[in-house]
C-alpha cells in the first residue's frame, strides 16, 4: 500500500540486548516522495560500531534492506557511535526502514559478541534524527555533510580513507562496501 500519511505518530518498541523492551512515542513526517536524513546512535553514544565486524553487520543490514527495494540509498557513514543516512523510501516508512536495520545489528551483536561490557540496549531510545529533504539542494548538502563528518571529526584526512561511508561510491567512482544510488538520486539546482 503506497504511503499517504502526512505525519505519522510512531509508537517505538526499543529491545534490548537483554531481551527488555521499552515504548518511546515520536512524531515522523513521512511524506511520499520526500528524501530523509536520519541519524540514530549506539547506546549512550557509546562507540559500539568501532570493530570492523560491527562495521560491517551495520553496512549488510543498510545493503539487504536498499536491495530488496525499501528505499534508494543515496549517502551513508557508519561512524564509531552513529550512523548518517541520506534515503529516499519506496514505500516503506521510515520506522520501518529504522526498526530493520537496527534490530538486525542488535541481534546479530547479542549472538555473537556476547560481552559483558556491553550495555543492556545497543541502541539509543528513540527514531534518532529525521529530517525530511524536499529540494535537491538539501539532498546535496547532506550527502557532503555526511561526506565531511569524517574528516571534521579528524578520523580521517580524506573522506574517501574511511571504509564504512559512500564517499569512494561518490568521488571515486567505487561501488564498495555498499553501492549508492545514484540514478535517483537529484542533482543540485543551485550551480
Amino acid at each position: 500500500m503506497p504511503r499517504t500519511n502526512l505525519f505519522v505518530r510512531v509508537v517505538l518498541l526499543e529491545v534490548g540486548m537483554d531481551g527488555s523492551s521499552r515504548r518511546k512515542t515520536c512524531v515522523r513526517y513521512d511524506n511520499p516522495g520526500d528524501a530523509h536524513f536520519l541519524t540514530f546512535s549506539c547506546i549512550d553514544r557509546r562507540p559500539l560500531l568501532t570493530d570492523d565486524q560491527t562495521a560491517q553487520w551495520m553496512i549488510e543490514a543498510i545493503d539487504n534492506n536498499r536491495s530488496k527495494g525499501l528505499f534508494d540509498l543515496w549517502a551513508y557513514v557508519v561512524m564509531p557511535e552513529h550512523v548518517h543516512l541520506v534515503i529516499r523510501p519506496n514505500d516503506a516508512d521510515i520506522s520501518d526502514i529504522l526498526k530493520r536495520i537496527k534490530q538486525s545489528v542488535a541481534r546479530r551483536v547479542l549472538r555473537n559478541r556476547l560481552d559483558d561490557a556491553l550495555p543492556g540496549h545497543f541502541w539509543q531510545a528513540g527514531g534518532g534524527y529525521d529530517r525530511n529533504l524536499r529540494s535537491s539542494d538539501d539532498v546535496q548538502e547532506k550527502i557532503d555533510y555526511v561526506h565531511a563528518n569524517l574528516v571534521k571529526r579528524g578520523l580521517v584526512e580524506r573522506s574517501t580513507d574511511w571504509p564504512w561511508s559512500s564517499a569512494r561510491c561518490w568521488l571515486e567512482g567505487s561501488e564498495v562496501p555498499i553501492p549508492v544510488n545514484r540514478d535517483t538520486c537529484p542533482v543540485r539546482l543551485s550551480e
